[in-house]
C-alpha cells in the first residue's frame, strides 16, 4: 500500500514560476536555489518542483509567447491531475501583470497558487491610476496565499492591498552555504571591498564611487571589486573621472561560481542601495563570513542589527558611506565581529536548508497531498 502511494505521488509536481534566466535577478536566484536543493532535501516520493518560465529573455513578442506557453502548461497540468500547485514569484511593474495572468489562470482552472512577493511595492503602487490599483488588489486577493519577505511588506499587503492577515505569511529567503574556502588575510595584504549587484543608481553606484574618492582611505592597501551587469562603461568613466580607477576593478556580470570565489576573497561587502527588500547578496556574504556595510532600507533593519551583524550607513550620503567603510576597515575587532555574527545569523535564519523547509511547510498547508509527501523531510527539520 505504501509503495503504491509513493509511486502515485512521484508523478505529482509543483511549478515554480518566474523568469528562468539570470535577468530575473534575485527572484530568479531564489527560485533556482529551491530547484537546486530539492534533490538533497526532498523525499523521492514527494511532489517535485519544476521551473515554469514566465517571460523568457528575448523580445517582448517572444515574452508573450513564453507567457502563453506557461498558461497552457498550467491547464495541461490541471487536466492531467498531476499539477498540485503553482508558486508564483512576483516583482514589480510588468512582472505584476505577467504573474497576475498566471494567478488568474490558476484560479480559473482550480489550481492553488502561492503569490511570493519579492519587492517593496509602495513606490510604484502609489502613482498607479485607480483601475490598475483595483487590478493589483484583485490579483493579490485571487491567490490562495501571499508570501512576503518581512514585516514591512506584510503590513503593505494587509493594510493597502486589503488581503486578510491570515492569508499573508512571512518566509525569509535563504541561500547556499559557502562554496569556496575562506581566504584569511595576511599582514600587509590589501583590504578587499566587494560590491555585487546590478550597476544602477538604485543600488547606490555613484554614491559608492564618490565615497571611495573621499580622503581617509589607504589606497595603497585597498582593492575594490564591483561585480554585476548594467552600464559598465558609464560607471567605469565615473571611476576614472573621480580618480579611483587605480584600485577599483569592474568584473561585469558573474555567475554563481564566480560570485562564490569573489565572496571567499572579500573582507567586506558594501551595498549602499536606496531601495531594496532583502538583497540575497547580503545573505550570501553572511554565508561566507564576510562583514557587511549596507543601508537600512526595506526589510534589512527588521532582520539585521546595526553594529552586530551589519554596519548601517545612510542612503545617498557620500560622507557617511565613506566613514562607515573606513570605520569597519580600520577596526579589526569590529570587522571580525561583523563577520562572525553574520555567519551565526546565516546559520540561524538564512541557510538554504531552513528556507527550503519553510517553503515545504507552505506547500504542505496550501497544496494538500503534495505537501504531505514531504513530511519525511520536515520531521527532521526543527527550525522555524
Amino acid at each position: 500500500m505504501a509503495t503504491a502511494m509513493a509511486s502515485e505521488q512521484s508523478d505529482l509536481y509543483i511549478y515554480i514560476a518566474c523568469p528562468w534566466t539570470p535577468v530575473g535577478g534575485g527572484m530568479f536566484k531564489v527560485a533556482d536555489y529551491l530547484i537546486q536543493s530539492q534533490a538533497q532535501q526532498t523525499p523521492s516520493h514527494a511532489a517535485q518542483l519544476r521551473p515554469l518560465d514566465s517571460r523568457g529573455a528575448a523580445s517582448p513578442a517572444f515574452s508573450l509567447w513564453v507567457l502563453l506557453t506557461a498558461l497552457a502548461k498550467i491547464l495541461m497540468g490541471r487536466l492531467s491531475g498531476k499539477l498540485v500547485g503553482v508558486h508564483v514569484n512576483m516583482a514589480g511593474r510588468m512582472s505584476l501583470f505577467r504573474k497576475g495572468t498566471i494567478i488568474a489562470m490558476c484560479r480559473a482552472v482550480g489550481v492553488p497558487s502561492v503569490l511570493h512577493l519579492h519587492t517593496q511595492m509602495d513606490l510604484f503602487y502609489a502613482p498607479m491610476p485607480a483601475f490598475l490599483k483595483n487590478l493589483t488588489r484583485w490579483v493579490f486577493s485571487a491567490a490562495t496565499t501571499v508570501v512576503v519577505i518581512g514585516p514591512v511588506a506584510r503590513r503593505f499587503v494587509i493594510e493597502v492591498l486589503g488581503v486578510p492577515s491570515d492569508r499573508v505569511e512571512i518566509v525569509i529567503n535563504g541561500v547556499p552555504d559557502a562554496s569556496e574556502p575562506r581566504h584569511r588575510a595576511q599582514p600587509g595584504e590589501p583590504q578587499r571591498i566587494l560590491f555585487i549587484g546590478n550597476l544602477s543608481e538604485r543600488k547606490g553606484m555613484t554614491v559608492l564611487l564618490q565615497a571611495l574618492a573621499q580622503p581617509g582611505f589607504d589606497r595603497d592597501r585597498l582593492q575594490v571589486v564591483i561585480a554585476g551587469g548594467g552600464d559598465l562603461e558609464h560607471y567605469r568613466e565615473k571611476a576614472r573621472a573621480l580618480g579611483v580607477d587605480d584600485f577599483v576593478r569592474f568584473e561585469g556580470w558573474c555567475d554563481q561560481d564566480k560570485t562564490g570565489k569573489l565572496l571567499a576573497a572579500a573582507d567586506l561587502l558594501v551595498l549602499p542601495s536606496v531601495d531594496e527588500v532583502l538583497p540575497l547578496v547580503i545573505l550570501e556574504a553572511h554565508a561566507n563570513g564576510v562583514a557587511v556595510v549596507c543601508t537600512p532600507v526595506g526589510e534589512i533593519p527588521s532582520l539585521l542589527t546595526d553594529g552586530v551583524d551589519a554596519f548601517f550607513v545612510t542612503p545617498g550620503d557620500v560622507k557617511d558611506v565613506a566613514e562607515g567603510l573606513q570605520k569597519v576597515l580600520g577596526d579589526p575587532e569590529l570587522l571580525a565581529a561583523l563577520s562572525r555574527n553574520g555567519r551565526a545569523l546565516y546559520e540561524q535564519q538564512f541557510s538554504l536548508r531552513k528556507f527550503f523547509a519553510r517553503v515545504a511547510r507552505l506547500h504542505q498547508r496550501h497544496f494538500g497531498i503534495a505537501g504531505q509527501a514531504r513530511e519525511e523531510f520536515l520531521s527532521q527539520e526543527q527550525a522555524p
